[in-house]
């Protein structure tokens, strides 16, 4: 698993656009809403819309709705995982793919771009691929 440099301040911006575009399409779900109650009011009498398009429509953004829902619950699980994962390193030996640091993982730190390693001396390694594990 390749991971970037590790900023916290990315963890908070990341946090804050995930929840505004699900408070987004909820909005966008409740406009959606609004104009077919609109729209029904507004209707010609003598020539109404099909009833199947307006079930139809709603189904399609209800299907978007769950998607949102899924997504969330996705990031918690991968989040739960990373923390199981990352746990699992600590007292382990680390080195790092270019061989430059290297020790005993005393702590681990985990951000929603990646996860470090601290070490015993301090240093800190990017859990990332090429790490070795012993």
């Amino acid at each position: 698993m390749a991971v970037d440099p590790v900023s916290g301040a990315t963890n908070t911006v990341a946090q804050t656009a995930s929840a505004a575009a699900a408070d987004k399409a909820t909005l966008d779900y409740d406009t959606f809403l609004k104009l077919l109650v609109a729209e029904m009011k507004n209707q010609d009498p003598t020539e109404p819309m099909d009833s199947t398009e307006y079930i139809s429509q709603l189904a399609s953004f209800s299907n978007v709705e769950q998607t949102i829902q899924t997504n969330a619950r996705l990031e918690e699980l991968l989040k739960s995982s990373s923390i199981a994962q990352a746990g699992s390193l600590i007292g382990r030996s680390v080195t790092s793919p270019d061989g430059s640091i290297n020790g005993v993982v005393q702590q681990v730190e985990i951000f929603d771009d990646g996860v470090v390693a601290i070490l015993q001396d301090g240093q800190k390694v990017v859990v990332s691929s090429g790490l070795t594990v012993s």
